[in-house]
């Protein structure tokens, strides 16, 4: 297999586009959005409207007052206008309510909507990109990534839009109020941008890194609890802590460093509105001094300069949670844009019968009679009997440039045969079943089944008549029964049942607490490898398949089970095509012919009699002369 790497962070790619990617799920809830930007604008319109009432309430409520002694007659109008403008903000505070409450929703859909797309990226991408990305690195997409998006959305976009309209609709007002003192704020304004615009420029690189280095620090962590036992065995504590060490203090200095600009933000953006706010307060009160303004407006205009600034304010305080954001979705989109798993291939698999002309014809219902079903130029169909006749012609293969894993392998497997890989680790014998299902690609030389250029196949059904027992069972969260069924889904209890008794599994199956209904968890820990081992044969029995690919199979039972499962396996073999991958050479004794593999190549193929007697690589191996490594 390909060796595994760490990702390099890379330098910061479009923020512009990111969050252009963000706004398309966003409107994915138009009436919603639409709703929200609605009520945005009434709250955001309530408090401008709001500060305005300040200025005839100053004017005309209190400053008539002033020095004298109120009745309540005269009390009435001040009483009036309070009650007003208590009114436009209660309206405001409800809007608020309201729309925070329809954005929490929108962005419960809009996570849906992206875990969706990249679970389902996941599902389309070609196994060569999980060999280059370590397990927890990419489960950290779901947590870490999304969640960062989740805090964004729910505050960072709310709190984006309430303080676009905001700004906007203070500024027209104070323009109305004062251009005089307007520009003195937009001077203010523009220094603060400039810094914003500075510090932005540094931290966001800041952020994509402390999110990559998460991702790395989640991937060993899943690596090592999964791998616990053997870190145990081996004493690696000490070197796993200290490796985790390293790892550890990556993040808590990029995490540091991204955090040390987003925290001065907020700080700086407050102190310096509080000195815009006492320049304003000045320059208003001389301007009353000489008659160019009245009380009402500096009263105003002032509210509203603390207003303008709250936004900015409010938008620097969220800077950590949206740089964060952004570094997570743009994480998030990598994986969804990533090129998924080519398929071209036309040719598909089929259920046939036979006419009354004698020709096959293909049907819905499972028959089991399989054909390879290809379109032909004047749109009509041919259909080729499935029979399980594969052919490996010069076939070259690298992981790796520079590194070949196979070197001109031709090979044939005759309908029905059982054909045998043995070699040392590495010599190319997986490779090849690898190839058989395109997993990857052959760069160069031909794979033919039953004729046909598997490239012309499309990939779900060329998979669909291949079922693989590997080496490392893995068992899903669910009972014993629906674990077999995921190798057809549509399997009966019944075929099921049978499944299982010709895997030799039905026995330890009935001893369970709740039989075929026992619940499995943590991928079958409370089973035996051996077990586990049979459910993953029964699993491909249910399938059906034309053609069977065993990958040392049984390399994890005892040999009293490996002879249960032996039993089962000759059943199941029987008329099918398969290829097994054994380091007990016992269990390919029988088999129709045994290819030896060494660095890619083959160098020496024939039955079990055959090789003894050529006294070779195989006789070495089967006398004990030679080991597999």
């Amino acid at each position: 297999m390909p060796p595994m790497r760490h990702q390099i962070p890379q330098k910061p790619k479009d923020f512009g586009r990111t969050i252009r990617r963000i706004v398309t799920y966003l409107f994915r809830q138009k009436w919603l959005m639409l709703t929200a930007i609605l009520l945005v604008l009434v709250s955001s319109g309530a408090t401008i409207f709001g500060t305005y009432m300040l200025r005839p309430l100053i004017n005309r409520g209190i400053v008539p007052l002033i020095g004298t002694e109120p009745t309540l007659a005269d009390l009435r109008p001040l009483i009036l206008m309070i009650g007003l403008v208590a009114a436009v903000y209660l309206c405001g505070a409800l809007a608020n309510f309201a729309y925070n409450r329809i954005m929490v929703t929108i962005s419960n859909h809009i996570l849906k909507a992206v875990r969706m797309d990249l679970f389902g990226r996941l599902q389309e991408l070609p196994i060569h990109y999980f060999d280059v990305h370590t397990h927890g690195e990419l489960m950290s997409r779901f947590t870490n990534d999304v969640d960062t998006l989740r805090n964004a959305i729910n505050t960072g976009f709310v709190q984006f839009i309430s303080s676009s309209v905001s700004v906007a609709g203070t500024f027209v007002m104070m323009l109305v109020l004062s251009p005089l003192l307007t520009l003195l704020v937009m001077a203010m304004v523009a220094v603060i941008l400039l810094i914003l615009s500075q510090i932005g420029k540094r931290s966001r690189r800041q952020f994509r890194l402390r999110q990559a280095a998460l991702g790395r620090v989640n991937g060993f962590m899943e690596e090592h609890v999964v791998g616990q036992k053997v870190v145990k065995v081996f004493r690696h504590e000490r070197a796993t802590k200290a490796e985790f060490d390293a790892l550890n203090e990556e993040l808590r200095e990029v995490a540091t460093a991204a955090n040390a600009y987003g925290m001065m933000m907020m700080p700086l953006v407050g102190n310096l509105s509080y000195i815009n706010y006492a320049v304003v307060a000045s320059a208003g009160a001389t301007l009353c001094i000489f008659g160019q303004l009245d009380i009402g407006t500096v009263g105003a205009f002032l509210q509203y300069s603390r207003s303008f600034f709250q936004p900015i304010t409010q938008v620097s305080q969220e800077f950590n949670t949206i740089l964060s954001a952004l570094a997570g979705a743009e994480r998030i989109f990598e994986v969804i844009d990533t090129e998924p798993e080519r398929d071209e291939g036309t040719v598909t698999l089929v259920h046939t019968t036979t006419g009354a002309d004698g020709q096959l014809q293909e049907c819905a219902h499972r028959t089991g009679r399989w054909a390879w079903k290809q379109p032909q130029p004047d749109g009509s169909a041919r259909y080729v009997p499935v029979r399980g006749h594969v052919v490996l012609d010069k076939v070259d293969f690298a992981y790796e440039p520079d590194h070949p894993v196979l070197r001109q392998v031709s090979l044939y497997a005759k309908p029905g045969q059982k054909i045998a890989f043995v070699g040392s680790t590495g010599a190319g014998k997986t490779t090849i079943t690898n190839l058989l299902n395109r997993f990857y690609e052959v760069p160069a030389g031909k794979i033919f089944y039953d004729g046909i250029d598997i490239t012309a196949i499309r990939k779900d059904d060329l998979r669909r008549s291949l079922a693989m027992v590997l080496q490392d069972t893995h068992l899903f969260t669910g009972t014993v029964r629906e674990n077999i069924r995921y190798g057809r889904l549509d399997a009966t209890d019944e075929e099921i049942v049978e499944a299982a008794k010709l895997a030799n599994a039905h026995p330890f199956i009935e001893h369970l607490p709740h039989g075929y209904d026992t619940l499995l968890t943590d991928d079958g820990a409370n089973l035996s490898q051996g077990q586990r081992q049979l459910l993953s044969i029964a699993r491909a029995a249910v399938a059906n398949p034309p053609v069977l690919i065993l990958d040392e199979a049984t390399s994890s039972v005892d040999t009293r089970t490996e002879a249960l499962i032996e039993q089962g396996m000759d059943s199941l073999m029987a008329g099918r095509t398969t290829f097994v991958i054994a380091h007990r050479l016992s269990t390919v004794r029988n088999a129709n012919a045994i290819l030896v593999l060494e660095h890619g190549e083959i160098i020496e193929r024939g039955d079990h009699d055959d090789l003894i007697r050529q006294k070779g690589r195989y006789y070495q191996l089967y006398t004990g002369q030679f080991e597999l490594d």
